[in-house]
């Protein structure tokens, strides 16, 4: 695959073009990628006590549910959120992805999955103590999802 960048003075907006012999998946997770990078990323507000606190989806580790509330993690601290995780499915970045019925994770901050075949797996994350477990379930698809990070990642 070629990549080639024109600067074009005279343009009222960035354009980007993708030519290809046919439609494959490869084509389709690149469109995806450019698109959600230039999409609007949902600024949520995030409450602890009676402080709102307004900082970036990238600072979260995961969102969990405990009983009837969402909180959201960062590496060291949780914030209540008012949305429901499947709210969320639909509003977050490609970079988060649902890991179980009570957990959306954010893939950039996996460090290592422990891989159980009988039971939930477990997942750590860059810089945290904190933990979550995958379902067997999710697994596939989260699998599927840090392959596509790591290649994306060898091809910076």
């Amino acid at each position: 695959m070629k990549i080639r960048i024109e600067i074009a003075d005279d343009l009222q907006e960035d354009e980007v073009i993708i030519r290809c012999r046919q439609i494959h998946d490869h084509v389709l997770n690149i469109q995806k990628r450019i698109a959600e990078e230039y999409a609007d990323v949902p600024r949520l507000t995030f409450f602890k006590e009676n402080t709102e606190y307004y900082f970036p989806l990238e600072d979260i580790l995961f969102f969990e549910t405990d009983q009837d509330c969402v909180y959201a993690h960062t590496r060291s601290d949780a914030f209540r959120i008012r949305f429901r995780l499947y709210e969320l499915e639909d509003i977050l970045p490609h970079s988060f992805v649902r890991i179980s019925k009570s957990n959306i994770v954010n893939i950039r901050h996996i460090l290592a999955v422990n891989r159980n075949l009988t039971a939930s797996s477990q997942i750590q994350f860059y810089k945290s103590h904190k933990q979550v477990y995958v379902s067997r379930l999710y697994y596939k698809n989260l699998k599927a999802r840090l392959d596509e990070r790591s290649y994306y990642e060898e091809s910076k």
